[in-house]
C-alpha cells in the first residue's frame, strides 16, 4: 500500500465530495462509498497490494483509488471533472470502467501480458455483487485460474444492483461466491445504506 488511510479518513473524503456534489459543483454522476471501510483495508493489508500492482473496479472506486496511493487532491480534480465513475490513473496502476462488467476483460488481460513478460505485479480487480454473477465475470474467472494468471478477484457484496435485490434478480438463496476464498477469488458482505445508489441523497438521484 503506497499511501496509509484509515477508516476515519476515508469516511472524511466522501463526506466532503457528498458536500461538494449537493453543492451543484459536480455536473456529472457520482457513485458513493459507505459501510466497506475496514474490509478495504484489510484486504489492502493482507494482500499487501503496491504500486506495481494493478487494481481496477467499477464507477464506485473512490476507496480503491485512495488505497492505492492516488493523491486526495489528484483524485478531488478528477471527480470535479466529472470522471467520478470512470476514473483511470495509469500512474498508479488504476482503472475504472463505468460500464457493468468492463474491468473483468482489462483485468485479466493485464495480468495475461504479466505472466508472457514474465514480471511480477500482480493485478486485483474488484466487482459488485450483481456483476459477479454475470457471464463475463465467470469466463474471466475461469480463464485465469485455468490459465495461471496473477489476479485476484473481490467480490463486494451489498446485496444491491442499482436500487435492485441481486438475490431476487436471480432468484438466488445466495451469492454464487458466496464465503469463497482461494488463490482467485475473495468474497465480503457489507450494508451499503448510507448513500443513494448514485448522488448524495439531497441534490439529485440518478
Amino acid at each position: 500500500m503506497t499511501q496509509k488511510h484509515t477508516i476515519d479518513s476515508l469516511v472524511a473524503f466522501e463526506t466532503k465530495i457528498a458536500a461538494i456534489f449537493d453543492s451543484g459543483q459536480i455536473r456529472a454522476p457520482i457513485h458513493l462509498h459507505a459501510g466497506n471501510e475496514q474490509q478495504l483495508i484489510d484486504i489492502f493489508d493482507r494482500f499487501k497490494i503496491g504500486p506495481e500492482d494493478w487494481v481496477l473496479s467499477s464507477w464506485r472506486s473512490h476507496y480503491h483509488c485512495l488505497l492505492k496511493g492516488v493523491p486526495p487532491e489528484e483524485l478531488t480534480k478528477a471527480i470535479l471533472q466529472g470522471r467520478s465513475i470512470s476514473l483511470c490513473f495509469a500512474k498508479y496502476h488504476v482503472l475504472n470502467s463505468g460500464i457493468v462488467g468492463g474491468q473483468l476483460p482489462i483485468a485479466t488481460g493485464i495480468a495475461l501480458g504479466i505472466k508472457r513478460r514474465g514480471g511480477s505485479g500482480r493485478v486485483f480487480c474488484f466487482m459488485g455483487d450483481m456483476t459477479a454473477e454475470t457471464g463475463i465475470a465467470h469466463e474471466s474467472i475461469k480463464y485465469a485460474t485455468n490459465h495461471g494468471l496473477p489476479v485476484h478477484f473481490i467480490v463486494e457484496d451489498n446485496g444491491k444492483s442499482v436500487c435492485t435485490d441481486t438475490k431476487a434478480s436471480w432468484a438466488l438463496r445466495k451469492s454464487s461466491f458466496a464465503g469463497m476464498e482461494n488463490d482467485y477469488v475473495t468474497y465480503y458482505q457489507y450494508n451499503f445504506d448510507k448513500y443513494p445508489h448514485a448522488g448524495a441523497g439531497e441534490r439529485v438521484q440518478f
